[in-house]
């Protein structure tokens, strides 16, 4: 079908590479060089000078002026003057294609391939070698040539293509690189069976057929399996922009996004090694491509731009620097917007790059957001991506808060997206995806459990940041405390100076309840732990143990119908290492010790409880009987001693005796009442 890999033709018309053209008054049967000049081979003196960079060329005119427009205008514009020398430097294609233009206007046959057909295809638009001139000149013929034999091949629309690199915009306007696109596109999409593919791919290793092999000879079983990632390697040679017109072309034939994805990603390994982390396949796949494919590759594009991601320190060149940056733009532009279209950690890398090139903050928030959409397949060390803004600490905690964001906003996103799910098939697939939002919780908990131990031993790491990236996610997302309790005592041991306020605030992220059994035995002995924290260590761990004997002892009994008192109980007892149950009896005096002294204490609050009540009543008895009295009794003998009054004011044969007790009444009265 496009099996042609023309190259170099000979012997045929203008449709399978050979051009000739009718004698101009000149018969010569070839051109002659002489260092950096040509020369025609014939007797007539040349009358004419074409320079075109530092190569010169010594032509005449009247074979230039029959075909080319733009020489014909050039020479009848000079109004008289004997006109004997041209510049042409800026002329497509350079002096290779105007020596091919000129031995066409001199009726010499040449050759057309895949490497020089764009070149020529160009030249002969700046010349103006149109069909008004002459009919089947050169701008037809080569327009014929790519129509009918390089379009129709795959090797040579991906070297067309290559060979354009060199000729903007003169192929852009001409629309080769579009053509030379939308063929791959179509050949790359296309159904491979039945079809001889010869393309530029890995050799497929020849092996001794087997039995079934030699047994069935079918056509079908004899021919050969094409990979579907068979164009990856062909259409990594291309420059940045041609490969996103394929890739955009392809995307618009309906490509899966799981191919588009891993040819960009090879992509990235061929011309951004430092991407790819040493010793993975795809950086493997990088450089046999690179070492295979050197040869095609021209200017400032040879051998790839290397670079590799080192610290803040390493700086790159403005040039390289530049290149690299247009491919990171690139390649983010052109990521498929389906997830899993290429892994978290090739997103990581490529943001890490992005961060040092300085790449549009646009471009670095949308790869952010991808990333975020597939964050529980990150790993630790994808995750540590330096600080390139001169920030206090080693390490980018914002970015990572920020990746952690996203990720929250697309579960909660898709948790509340409505099911397109029959509604009978509506409750299972609500439960499982329930259960894979769950999943995906809880493995991004314990990377950022990871990741927080990790940058905890930063001692520019303030105690905000390292609790707003501990609570962002939700309670629902850890199961188990113990990498969280790791990162604290971490974060203690590398900042020994932080008051008990703050440590106490630190530890508030941590749940003590979930904790194991081997992480709450270390908080017990840790003496950088608040006093606090450590009694609520003990507590919890006293109630979970309580539940396991009760469990055990219930459990040995045959009463398995027994509800515990803790809710995860089970997990607990699946979760009880070896070397517990092994010391289980030194931990049982320890925990009957604590609960003898607990009982101590109670016994002593109750008896100074019962010491305080009786001391009470005793105070309230002795207090009221003379409050009563003392009042009481000073009212009494006021009215005594009014009454007394009275008698003494109507008796005129007053008694002494009465006199006295009236007077010693009073006396006793104040004595009372003080």
């Amino acid at each position: 079908m496009w099996e042609s890999e023309t190259e170099s033709v000979s012997g045929r018309d203008f449709g399978n590479g050979v051009l000739s053209a009718s004698e101009h008054g000149v018969k010569t049967d070839s051109f002659e060089q002489k260092g950096q000049s040509w020369y025609v081979a014939t007797d007539i003196p040349s009358d004419l000078l074409v320079q075109i960079e530092d190569v010169s060329f010594h032509l005449h005119k009247y074979p230039l002026l029959s075909r080319s427009g733009k020489m014909n205008r050039m020479i009848y514009e000079s109004r008289g003057a004997e006109l004997s020398k041209i510049s042409l430097d800026e002329l497509p294609g350079g002096p290779e294609a105007f020596e091919l233009a000129a031995k066409f206007c001199y009726g010499i046959a040449i050759d057309l391939s895949a490497t020089n057909i764009s070149g020529l295809r160009c030249a002969a638009e700046y010349l103006e070698m149109t069909e008004d001139l002459e009919e089947g000149n050169l701008i037809f013929k080569t327009e014929a040539f790519l129509s009918y034999v390089v379009l129709s091949s795959w090797r040579d629309s991906i070297l067309v293509l290559k060979s354009c690199e060199k000729l903007s915009p003169w192929a852009e306007n001409l629309q080769i690189v579009r053509r030379c696109s939308e063929s791959i596109a179509w050949k790359a999409c296309a159904n491979p069976k039945g079809i001889k593919w010869q393309y530029t791919g890995k050799p497929t290793k020849v092996s001794s057929p087997n039995w079934n092999q030699m047994k069935d000879s079918s056509p079908s079983r004899n021919q050969q399996v094409v990979p579907p990632d068979w164009w990856f390697e062909d259409v990594s040679i291309l420059r940045i922009d041609h490969f996103v017109r394929v890739i955009t072309a392809i995307k618009v034939k309906g490509m899966k996004h799981e191919l588009i994805g891993a040819a960009i990603m090879q992509y990235a390994a061929k011309w951004l090694p430092g991407l790819i982390k040493e010793g993975s396949g795809l950086a493997d796949d990088g450089s046999n491509i690179s070492n295979g494919i050197n040869g095609t590759s021209s200017g400032s594009w040879r051998g790839g731009l290397h670079m590799i991601v080192a610290g803040i320190g390493d700086e790159v060149p403005s040039v390289q620097a530049k290149d690299q940056r247009m491919i990171v733009e690139s390649l983010i532009s052109i990521i498929p917007q389906h997830k899993d279209s290429v892994s978290c950690s090739f997103l990581l890398r490529l943001l890490r790059m992005a961060n040092m090139l300085k790449v549009a903050p646009a471009l670095i928030t949308e790869l952010e957001k991808r990333v975020g959409m597939q964050f529980e397949q990150a790993t630790l060390a994808d995750l540590l991506i330096p600080s390139y803004n001169k920030s206090e600490t080693m390490y980018d905690i914002d970015l990572v808060q920020r990746l952690l964001e996203h990720f929250i906003v697309q579960e909660q996103t898709e948790s509340s997206s409505p099911s397109s799910y029959p509604f009978s098939d509506k409750h299972m697939h609500d439960g499982i995806q329930r259960g894979t939002h769950l999943n995906a919780k809880m493995r991004v908990a314990r990377l950022v459990d990871s990741y927080l131990t990790e940058v905890s031993r930063d001692r520019n790491l303030s105690l905000t940041k390292f609790q707003v990236l501990a609570e962002a996610l939700p309670d629902s997302a850890r199961t188990c405390d113990d990498g969280l309790y790791r990162a604290i005592d971490s974060y203690l041991k590398a900042h020994p100076t932080l008051s008990e306020h703050e440590r106490k605030r630190l530890c508030r992220v941590m749940d003590c309840q979930k904790l194991s059994v081997d992480a709450c035995m270390h908080a017990a002995q840790n003496e950088r732990l608040p006093l606090r924290v450590v009694v609520q260590v003990l507590f919890s761990e006293q109630v979970k143990i309580s539940n396991a004997m009760a469990n055990l002892s219930l459990k040995d009994a045959g009463e398995s119908h027994y509800q515990p008192l803790v809710s995860n109980r089970k997990s607990l007892l699946e979760a009880t290492p070896q070397s517990f149950q092994e010391g289980w009896t030194a931990a049982k005096k320890d925990i009957n010790t604590l609960k003898f002294e607990l009982e101590t204490v109670k016994t002593k609050y109750r008896e100074l409880q019962n010491d305080m009540d009786n001391l009470q009543r005793q105070f309230d008895k002795i207090a009221k009987p003379k409050q009563a009295s003392a009042w009481t009794a000073g009212w009494k003998k006021l009215s005594k001693l009014t009454k007394t009054t009275n008698i003494e004011s109507h008796d005129f044969n007053g008694q002494v005796p009465n006199a006295e007790q009236t007077t010693k009444t009073p006396r006793r009265w104040r004595n009372s009442i003080s």
